[in-house]
Protein backbone atom coordinates (compact mmCIF):
# COMPACT_ATOMS: atom_id res chain seq x y z
CA UNK A 1 0.00 0.00 0.00
CA UNK A 2 1.48 3.86 -0.68
CA UNK A 3 2.30 6.53 1.53
CA UNK A 4 3.01 9.94 1.25
CA UNK A 5 4.06 12.37 3.11
CA UNK A 6 1.33 14.94 4.56
CA UNK A 7 3.73 18.06 5.86
CA UNK A 8 7.31 17.48 7.17
CA UNK A 9 6.28 20.20 9.69
CA UNK A 10 3.69 18.45 11.34
CA UNK A 11 2.75 18.42 14.24
CA UNK A 12 5.61 19.90 15.30
CA UNK A 13 9.31 20.95 13.89
CA UNK A 14 11.46 18.42 15.38
CA UNK A 15 13.70 16.27 13.16
CA UNK A 16 12.88 13.26 11.85
CA UNK A 17 9.27 13.15 13.23
CA UNK A 18 6.87 13.17 9.94
CA UNK A 19 3.28 13.31 9.11
CA UNK A 20 2.01 10.45 6.44
CA UNK A 21 -1.18 9.16 4.76
CA UNK A 22 -1.20 5.46 4.60
CA UNK A 23 -4.30 3.57 3.97
CA UNK A 24 -6.60 6.42 3.86
CA UNK A 25 -5.32 7.55 7.49
CA UNK A 26 -2.82 10.46 8.75
CA UNK A 27 0.01 8.84 10.88
CA UNK A 28 2.91 10.25 12.94
CA UNK A 29 5.93 8.23 11.58
CA UNK A 30 9.56 8.57 12.31
CA UNK A 31 12.53 8.60 10.05
CA UNK A 32 14.21 4.83 11.12
CA UNK A 33 17.67 5.14 12.48
CA UNK A 34 18.15 1.49 11.65
CA UNK A 35 16.95 0.73 8.48
CA UNK A 36 15.01 -2.50 7.65
CA UNK A 37 14.80 -3.43 11.99
CA UNK A 38 11.61 -3.43 13.80
CA UNK A 39 11.71 -2.75 17.57
CA UNK A 40 8.20 -4.17 18.71
CA UNK A 41 6.51 -4.91 15.47
CA UNK A 42 5.83 -1.36 14.69
CA UNK A 43 4.81 -1.25 10.29
CA UNK A 44 7.72 -0.22 8.62
CA UNK A 45 6.53 2.17 5.74
CA UNK A 46 9.25 3.58 2.89
CA UNK A 47 8.28 6.95 1.42
CA UNK A 48 10.70 8.30 -1.24
CA UNK A 49 13.40 5.54 -0.62
CA UNK A 50 13.22 6.21 3.29
CA UNK A 51 11.85 3.89 5.86
CA UNK A 52 10.05 5.26 8.35
CA UNK A 53 8.59 3.78 11.42
CA UNK A 54 4.51 4.21 12.68
CA UNK A 55 4.35 5.58 16.10
CA UNK A 56 1.20 5.46 17.75
CA UNK A 57 -0.32 7.86 19.69
CA UNK A 58 -2.13 5.26 22.12
CA UNK A 59 0.94 3.48 22.90
CA UNK A 60 3.36 6.19 23.49
CA UNK A 61 2.40 8.93 25.68
CA UNK A 62 5.28 11.03 23.72
CA UNK A 63 3.58 10.03 20.60
CA UNK A 64 0.64 11.60 22.31
CA UNK A 65 2.26 14.81 23.56
CA UNK A 66 3.15 15.25 19.75
CA UNK A 67 -0.04 14.45 18.43
CA UNK A 68 -1.21 16.97 20.77
CA UNK A 69 0.62 20.09 19.55
CA UNK A 70 3.24 20.18 21.90
CA UNK A 71 6.58 21.62 20.76
CA UNK A 72 9.10 19.11 21.87
CA UNK A 73 12.62 20.40 22.52
CA UNK A 74 14.33 17.73 20.99
CA UNK A 75 17.33 18.29 18.41
CA UNK A 76 19.34 15.92 16.14
CA UNK A 77 22.41 16.22 18.67
CA UNK A 78 20.45 16.42 21.70
CA UNK A 79 21.81 14.62 24.68
CA UNK A 80 18.64 12.63 26.52
CA UNK A 81 18.07 11.34 29.92
CA UNK A 82 15.16 9.18 29.62
CA UNK A 83 13.89 8.02 33.01
CA UNK A 84 11.25 4.77 33.33
CA UNK A 85 12.35 3.58 30.07
CA UNK A 86 10.95 0.24 29.72
CA UNK A 87 11.46 -2.09 27.51
CA UNK A 88 12.40 0.77 24.98
CA UNK A 89 9.58 1.24 22.49
CA UNK A 90 9.72 4.97 22.96
CA UNK A 91 12.98 5.40 23.69
CA UNK A 92 13.75 3.81 20.50
CA UNK A 93 11.73 6.75 18.56
CA UNK A 94 13.53 9.03 20.53
CA UNK A 95 16.44 7.67 19.12
CA UNK A 96 15.61 7.92 15.65
CA UNK A 97 14.54 11.67 16.58
CA UNK A 98 18.37 12.46 18.23
CA UNK A 99 20.29 10.74 15.37
CA UNK A 100 23.80 12.54 16.18
CA UNK A 101 22.60 12.81 19.93
CA UNK A 102 22.71 9.91 22.70
CA UNK A 103 19.82 8.96 24.66
CA UNK A 104 20.79 7.66 28.48
CA UNK A 105 18.14 5.33 29.41
CA UNK A 106 17.02 4.45 33.00
CA UNK A 107 15.29 1.03 34.03
CA UNK A 108 14.99 -0.20 37.32
CA UNK A 109 13.00 -2.94 36.80
CA UNK A 110 15.39 -6.60 35.48
CA UNK A 111 13.03 -8.46 33.79
CA UNK A 112 12.56 -5.54 31.31
CA UNK A 113 15.85 -4.28 31.17
CA UNK A 114 16.82 -7.09 29.30
CA UNK A 115 14.06 -6.34 26.48
CA UNK A 116 16.22 -2.74 27.07
CA UNK A 117 19.30 -3.93 26.33
CA UNK A 118 18.52 -5.75 23.40
CA UNK A 119 16.96 -2.59 21.79
CA UNK A 120 20.20 -0.24 22.70
CA UNK A 121 22.29 -3.44 21.09
CA UNK A 122 20.79 -2.24 17.55
CA UNK A 123 20.70 1.57 18.47
CA UNK A 124 24.77 2.79 18.52
CA UNK A 125 23.13 5.94 20.30
CA UNK A 126 21.01 4.48 23.15
CA UNK A 127 22.96 3.57 26.36
CA UNK A 128 21.21 1.14 28.90
CA UNK A 129 21.13 2.36 32.66
CA UNK A 130 20.34 -0.27 35.40
CA UNK A 131 19.12 2.04 37.86
CA UNK A 132 17.09 3.62 40.38
CA UNK A 133 15.58 6.87 39.01
CA UNK A 134 15.75 7.95 42.42
CA UNK A 135 19.09 7.67 43.19
CA UNK A 136 21.01 9.49 40.23
CA UNK A 137 24.16 9.36 42.13
CA UNK A 138 24.40 5.56 40.83
CA UNK A 139 24.63 6.82 37.02
CA UNK A 140 26.51 9.99 37.42
CA UNK A 141 29.48 8.71 35.97
CA UNK A 142 27.63 7.58 33.02
CA UNK A 143 25.00 10.08 31.89
CA UNK A 144 26.83 13.14 32.43
CA UNK A 145 25.53 17.10 31.85
CA UNK A 146 22.29 16.69 29.50
CA UNK A 147 20.24 18.80 27.37
CA UNK A 148 16.78 17.27 28.06
CA UNK A 149 15.20 14.74 30.37
CA UNK A 150 12.12 12.73 29.63
CA UNK A 151 10.83 10.99 32.13
CA UNK A 152 7.64 8.57 32.76
CA UNK A 153 7.85 6.74 35.86
CA UNK A 154 5.25 5.39 38.06
CA UNK A 155 6.10 6.36 41.45
CA UNK A 156 4.43 8.25 43.51
CA UNK A 157 7.07 10.87 44.33
CA UNK A 158 7.24 12.01 40.59
CA UNK A 159 8.57 15.76 41.21
CA UNK A 160 11.01 14.69 43.67
CA UNK A 161 12.68 12.08 40.87
CA UNK A 162 12.57 14.82 37.74
CA UNK A 163 14.01 17.98 40.74
CA UNK A 164 16.96 15.72 42.18
CA UNK A 165 17.94 14.73 38.68
CA UNK A 166 17.63 17.98 37.31
CA UNK A 167 20.07 19.34 39.88
CA UNK A 168 22.54 16.48 39.19
CA UNK A 169 21.91 16.11 34.90
CA UNK A 170 20.49 19.05 33.30
CA UNK A 171 22.58 22.24 31.85
CA UNK A 172 21.11 25.36 32.88
CA UNK A 173 18.57 26.48 30.73
CA UNK A 174 17.63 22.69 29.68
CA UNK A 175 14.17 21.08 29.29
CA UNK A 176 12.60 18.34 31.15
CA UNK A 177 9.56 16.53 29.70
CA UNK A 178 7.54 14.95 32.20
CA UNK A 179 4.43 12.96 32.50
CA UNK A 180 2.75 13.35 35.55
CA UNK A 181 0.63 10.06 36.41
CA UNK A 182 -1.72 10.99 38.68
CA UNK A 183 -3.06 7.73 39.74
CA UNK A 184 0.16 6.75 40.35
CA UNK A 185 1.22 9.67 42.51
CA UNK A 186 -2.33 8.99 44.37
CA UNK A 187 -5.30 7.06 43.32
CA UNK A 188 -7.44 8.57 46.38
CA UNK A 189 -6.93 12.47 45.27
CA UNK A 190 -8.60 14.13 42.36
CA UNK A 191 -6.12 14.25 39.21
CA UNK A 192 -6.31 17.74 38.96
CA UNK A 193 -5.16 17.96 42.32
CA UNK A 194 -2.27 16.10 42.00
CA UNK A 195 -1.35 18.18 38.96
CA UNK A 196 -1.25 21.54 40.80
CA UNK A 197 0.49 20.23 43.66
CA UNK A 198 3.25 18.01 41.46
CA UNK A 199 3.73 21.12 39.42
CA UNK A 200 3.68 23.95 42.44
CA UNK A 201 6.74 21.84 43.25
CA UNK A 202 8.74 21.86 39.51
CA UNK A 203 7.76 25.51 39.57
CA UNK A 204 10.73 26.01 42.58
CA UNK A 205 12.76 25.78 39.92
CA UNK A 206 11.21 25.27 36.25
CA UNK A 207 9.39 27.70 34.26
CA UNK A 208 6.45 25.98 33.13
CA UNK A 209 5.95 26.27 29.25
CA UNK A 210 3.46 24.09 28.38
CA UNK A 211 0.79 21.59 29.62
CA UNK A 212 -1.77 18.89 28.44
CA UNK A 213 -3.60 16.30 29.67
CA UNK A 214 -3.53 13.28 27.30
CA UNK A 215 -7.11 12.61 27.32
CA UNK A 216 -7.80 10.81 25.36
CA UNK A 217 -5.05 8.53 24.37
CA UNK A 218 -3.88 8.17 28.19
CA UNK A 219 -6.68 8.93 30.84
CA UNK A 220 -5.39 10.96 33.98
CA UNK A 221 -1.41 11.63 32.34
CA UNK A 222 -0.87 15.21 32.06
CA UNK A 223 2.39 16.42 29.95
CA UNK A 224 4.47 18.81 31.03
CA UNK A 225 7.27 20.82 28.88
CA UNK A 226 9.81 22.56 31.32
CA UNK A 227 12.69 24.89 31.56
CA UNK A 228 15.39 24.80 34.33
CA UNK A 229 14.93 28.64 35.60
CA UNK A 230 19.07 30.39 36.70
CA UNK A 231 17.62 31.19 40.04
CA UNK A 232 19.08 30.10 42.73
CA UNK A 233 16.47 26.93 44.00
CA UNK A 234 14.20 27.19 47.42
CA UNK A 235 15.92 24.78 49.80
CA UNK A 236 14.10 25.26 52.66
Amino acid sequence: MSAKLVNTNIPTQIPNVLSIEEGGKTRLVTKNLVPDMQVYGEKLVAVDGIEYRLWSHHRSKLAGMIEKGMNLPLKEDSRVLYLGAASGTTASHVSDIVEKGRIFAVEFSPRIMRDLIDVCSMRSNMVPIFADAGQPGSYRAIAGSVDVIYQDVAQPNQAEIALVNAREFLKEGGYLVMVIKARSVDCTVNPKIVYEQELDKLGKEFNLLDKKVLRPYHPDHLAVIAQRSFKEPDLF
